[in-house]
């Protein structure tokens, strides 16, 4: 019997659909209602995460099955619906889509199966009347296994229409629909060539969300999807090998936390503090010093945006020059590896001095250099991995680096079976590491004790 709890995937017929703003929509009507929402997102994003915290106020949750082992999966997922009524997970692209063409690794509608949840799958009826029920039935069809509890449409602008929608799936698929989406303008989340623009950028309107939570609340059947989402038991799992409770017991990790450094997944910083590491929050654009540590995180964001701060801030660069003569141990993501690099050029054709702790020039392209998942190992002892240790990450950047110094991670990208291409990357100077690849602590929280070991030599 369930106990109160629901949990669901909203997913899409395809990236676009809308399924990050009806999840902002639900999210924002499940709390009025007084439910304890958990938001959640398939796949590496941190942008979409960034926006379902920005307007509940409760960290979402990264589920990423290439990255993390099943049972590491399950075992986040069932430790974060403890204190949760609803669980809200917004897919990843369409809802068959992974990495490659296997429709069971990486998508949204694996993961549905893994943890044992439904899904609600959310279609567009602009401009469509009958041959909805099609291509609901197609992905009905496509998968037996997977159970598809209901339809929401988007892009409704009549309730004659939807009924009409509404008629011909339940008559052809034999499943609710639960409702439409009105077609609205004052609620699109504002986009740029990484994605959305950051939650923290472009701050949500709360009345305007609220006001699209009472529509829904109208065009939707909330109490039906509690009611077809009711989550019998959790998933089970086991928590990985984990450093020890004290491993990180006196260790300051200063982290870079601003419009230009914000890409943190929240179980990253809960493993960290759970080994007793301090984390104290600064801002390479603002601040002058940096505080007292021997551990420093710069992770990923948008520096090239604000790289003529970053460089004007010259005191801050010193500190972290001065940070890394004194041996702190410093590991940076992407755009962090771009702001510790020696230079920079925006895509205006300016080129602005950088930190110059690993040699090398960043330079922003018009194209994705590199996007997807991909294995990175060690070819020596490193920050994060021994030599001969594999890390699985992934990259999404717009930018490349030319290093002046060799590099430690022999990384590659395989799919289907298929390896589709290897290079260098990460480099490690001192007790400074950086590199493109995004990580995910706990596929392997013991590498947390290389990064302390190497901290304690700072103190």
């Amino acid at each position: 019997m369930s106990d109160g709890r629901s949990a669901f995937i909203l997913a899409g017929t395809g990236s676009g659909c809308g399924k990050t703003t009806v999840t902002l929509g639900l999210l924002s009507a499940l709390q009025r209602r007084g439910k304890r929402v958990q938001p959640f997102k398939v796949g590496p994003d941190y942008l979409d995460t960034a926006w379902h915290t920005a307007l509940t106020g409760v960290a979402s949750r990264n589920l990423d099955s290439f990255m993390l082992p099943a049972s590491t999966l399950n075992m986040l997922f069932n430790r974060q619906m403890q204190a949760a009524d609803v669980g809200v997970i917004e897919g990843v692209m369409g809802l068959y889509d992974g990495y490659g063409i296997n429709p069971d690794y990486c998508s949204s509608a694996a993961l549905a199966k893994q943890l044992g949840v439904p899904v609600i799958l959310l279609v567009d009826g602009k401009a469509v009347s009958t041959s909805l029920a099609a291509t609901v039935m197609g992905f009905m069809h496509f998968d037996p296994a997977l159970r598809i509890a209901g339809v929401i449409v988007n892009r409704v602008n009549s309730d004659s229409h939807y009924q009409l929608l509404k008629q011909a799936i339940e008559r052809y698929c034999g499943i609710p629909a639960l409702g439409y989406i009105p077609a609205v303008s004052d609620v699109a989340l504002p986009e740029r060539h990484l994605g959305l623009v950051t939650a923290r950028e472009s701050q949500i309107d709360t009345p305007c969300w609220h006001t699209f939570a009472d529509r829904i609340e109208q065009t939707l059947n909330i109490d039906l999807l509690l009611s077809l989402t009711a989550l019998n038991e959790l998933p089970v799992g086991e928590c990985p090998a984990m450093p020890a409770p004290d491993a990180g017991k006196g260790l300051t990790l200063a982290l870079a936390d601003d419009e230009a450094f914000n890409f943190y997944y929240p179980d990253n910083l809960q493993l960290l503090e759970e080994a007793g590491v301090r984390i104290v929050r600064f801002s390479p654009l603002h601040d002058a010093a940096l505080p007292d540590c021997q551990m420093l995180w710069l992770g990923g964001g948008y520096p090239e945006l604000h790289a003529r701060a970053l460089s004007s801030n010259t005191a801050m660069l010193d500190a972290i020059r001065q940070a890394h003569r004194r041996g702190v141990a410093i590991y940076a993501e992407c755009g962090g590896l771009m702001y510790l690099g020696s230079t920079l050029r925006t895509a205006d054709g300016e080129t602005w001095p950088m930190a110059d702790i690993i040699p090398g020039h960043s330079e922003m392209g018009k194209r994705l250099t590199r996007f997807g998942y991909c294995e990175a190992t060690a070819q020596q002892s490193t920050l994060l991995a021994e030599r001969g240790e594999t890390l699985r990450g992934h990259e999404f950047h717009y930018s490349d680096f030319t290093p002046r110094c060799d590099a430690v991670m022999a990384c590659r990208k395989t799919r289907d079976g298929k390896e589709l291409a290897r290079w260098a990357g990460g480099w490690q100077v001192g007790s400074a590491y950086a590199s493109y690849l995004h990580l995910h602590f706990a596929q392997r929280p013991l590498m947390l004790e290389r990064w302390f070991t190497a901290a304690r030599s700072a103190l």
